[in-house]
């Protein structure tokens, strides 16, 4: 960068920008030079020098005596750029882009975790009690998730005195900065460990296997997901402890198919049972007999519904219904005296008044024979 720099040209836009398009472009020029995510030799000079920009060019009152008279209507006098030290724009950077800042010690919250838990058709539909086995990181129980040997308390970090940042006063093209970091002996902690625990290596934590009874409710179905509170990995520092989200996957039923809270059982009758009309036993899920009533002339595809004999509602209050689905079957392989009997009624049911009644009668006796 030369001397007589020009600040449009450090955000590398027109001088007759928005604030909207300086401020992108700022945005994108400082993500690229900042000194925690570039390291190459010149990156944190590239970024004061584009924080210095932006700090002229998003202030209109600045900006307008920079366009009349350089770097002198700012303060800057006519070295522009030249021997000036930009320490502190990384505050600028911070509350640009919010959250950027000093880390500041203190307890922080464990992470969840996720676990898959295949559960039985009938155990999804009427609950159970499931024992989850799962890895975990919990807080050393030798020095009490301290890190110190022997449960000893921290000690307070000698380079930053407890107040886990470091902060050092600079002076700038505009005036005087106090510019923070965080301290790098005790990561912002303001404590650190000397004697480390030998069973965690001074970390306070350890990855156990842990096993938890999981309540599933009745009526839950695939894909929903379980949260467990306070069951996730241990907190740093005294922070709370995670939580544990468990996605139940449940396998399919050799007979019954779940809709919502309906469960559907396929019927196949043949063409006797659904020309007269008869009664079926079926079991329900819960292996109860019922007898269902296939009426005269039932066609395929008919449903019959059976009140209060399907899915819990996950919310109490009730179950879904039990949907008899009809399925009349024909016959592919017939013996002699079937086909006779379907050829007669075949005519039968061509000619008027026939005797239809009494060749289903045969028919249905036939099937069953």
């Amino acid at each position: 960068m030369t001397t007589q720099a020009d600040l449009y040209d450090v955000l590398e836009v027109s001088r007759d920008a928005t604030q909207e398009e300086i401020k992108r472009a700022f945005r994108k020029k400082a993500m690229e030079f900042h000194p925690d995510r570039n390291k190459a030799e010149d990156a944190e000079t590239r970024f004061k020098e584009v924080s210095a920009a932006y700090e002229v060019l998003s202030d209109p009152e600045k900006r307008s005596a920079y366009d009349r008279f350089g770097m002198a209507g700012v303060g800057g006098g006519a070295q522009g750029f030249a021997g000036q030290d930009f320490g502190g724009f990384g505050d600028i950077f911070d509350a640009f882009f919010r959250g950027t800042g000093v880390r500041r010690s203190g307890p922080q919250r464990g992470h969840d975790l996720r676990a898959v838990l295949t559960l039985a058709f009938e155990d999804a539909v009427f609950g159970t009690d499931h024992e989850l086995e799962f890895e975990r990181v919990e807080a050393c129980t030798d020095c009490r998730g301290r890190g110190q040997a022997d449960g000893k308390p921290l000690e307070t970090c000698p380079e930053c005195q407890g107040s886990g940042e470091l902060r050092r006063v600079q002076q700038s093209l505009f005036g005087q900065f106090v510019n923070v970091a965080t301290c790098s002996r005790c990561s912002g902690e303001g404590s650190v460990v000397t004697d480390p625990c030998p069973e965690c290596r001074g970390r306070g934590t350890k990855r156990v296997s842990a096993k938890k009874t999981v309540k599933i409710p009745a009526g839950i179905d695939d894909g929903q997901t379980l949260r467990i509170s306070g069951e996730g990995d241990a907190g740093h520092r005294g922070g709370p402890a995670g939580n544990l989200y468990v996605e139940v996957q449940v396998d399919p039923h050799e007979r019954f198919i779940r809709e919502d809270d309906n469960l559907v059982l396929e019927l196949p009758v043949n063409i006797a049972q659904a020309a007269l009309g008869t009664e079926v036993p079926i079991e329900t899920l819960e292996g109860e007999p019922r007898e269902v009533r296939v009426e005269p002339g039932t066609q395929s595809g008919r449903i019959i519904t059976l009140k209060g004999l399907g899915v819990p509602h996950l919310r109490g209050g009730g179950r879904g219904d039990l949907l008899v689905q009809v399925n009349v079957v024909t016959p592919t392989k017939l013996d002699e005296a079937q086909r006779e009997l379907l050829e007669q009624l075949a005519a039968s049911l061509g000619t008027p008044g026939g005797h239809e009644a009494g060749l289903f009668e045969r028919l249905r006796d036939a099937f069953h024979g």
